[in-house]
């Protein structure tokens, strides 16, 4: 009787291990900072592919400045004297660009998701914050523009800096300080919301009473004592006046260190929330 000798079937290798998965290990400044410069990059591409996605930061600067100067100015300042209305409203509303281009952040990211994009992103080998960065720095390029713009519309109407054009620059780095922290609070919103007119609807919300309880089209004085209130603890009153302040020579008092201590105080609380939602959100 012969017998028959088997081998023994040869055990397979494991698998060889993928590549690290994006958000696994530790990701260097270097290596962050270049997939920020990658993602702000394609997202310069897509507003160059798309230039009616900047028809907000060209025209809201102009509407907002021709609507309040002449609606408000003669009201406010005397029939004839909306220039000097002029020198009140247009730092006022440097606080208000700031906001109402975050609440396109936030529509933004939401509908990125809709899309697919940012489940794209996480699969990807990069730190999960420069996604989110990474449309804070264009957006912040946008807001740039579009103060540009309001300082240009402002010159026209008579705007004049009583200052130094090096106060009227830290005006703008304190708006843009600020309104980077609002985007925080917007991007949260968006990976929030289920969908992008749900983030427009909830943003509108917080935008109105923000805006029209400041200081950043008319004086408070007149308002009452309970919303005088309100106004004094509003974030957008305190960069309101600051960048008044700096604009026209006039006194600062602690609006510029109130203004930076909300920014930071936002910053802090909203960027961890956003970045956590981000790698949560299905």
């Amino acid at each position: 009787m012969s017998t028959v000798t088997t081998k023994p079937a040869p055990v397979a290798a494991p698998p060889a291990a993928g590549p690290v998965l994006a958000g696994e290990g530790r990701i260097g400044l270097r290596g962050n900072l270049r997939h920020i410069g990658a993602l702000a990059r394609r997202n310069v591409l897509q507003i160059k592919q798309d230039p009616e996605s900047m028809f907000d930061v060209v025209f809201m600067p102009v509407i907002f400045t021709l609507l309040f100067v002449f609606v408000f100015g003669g009201a406010i300042a005397g029939k004839g004297n909306q220039g000097e209305y002029v020198n009140y409203v247009v730092p006022g509303l440097m606080a208000m660009m700031g906001m109402n281009i975050a609440m396109g952040v936030g529509t933004g990211v939401n509908d990125d998701f809709k899309k697919g994009v940012m489940d794209r992103f996480r699969s990807m080998p990069i730190a999960r914050s420069s996604v989110l960065i990474a449309k804070i720095v264009v957006e912040l390029g946008r807001m740039m523009v579009a103060i540009a713009i309001l300082l240009g519309m402002g010159f026209l109407l008579g705007l004049s800096i009583k200052s130094s054009v090096l106060d009227l620059l830290l005006s703008i780095g304190l708006a843009a300080v600020f309104g980077s922290s609002l985007m925080w609070i917007f991007i949260l919103l968006g990976l929030t919301m289920k969908t992008p007119q749900a983030v427009q609807g909830m943003a509108m919300l917080v935008l109105m009473p923000l805006q029209f309880g400041s200081s950043i089209f008319a004086p408070t004085t007149t308002m009452p004592g309970w919303l005088q209130s309100f106004t004094d603890v509003n974030p957008l009153s305190n960069l309101a006046d600051a960048a008044r302040a700096l604009i026209n020579g006039t006194p600062l008092g602690n609006s510029v260190w109130i203004t930076l201590a909300w920014s930071v105080g936002i910053t802090l609380v909203t960027m961890p929330l956003a970045v956590r939602k981000f790698r949560q959100k299905t």
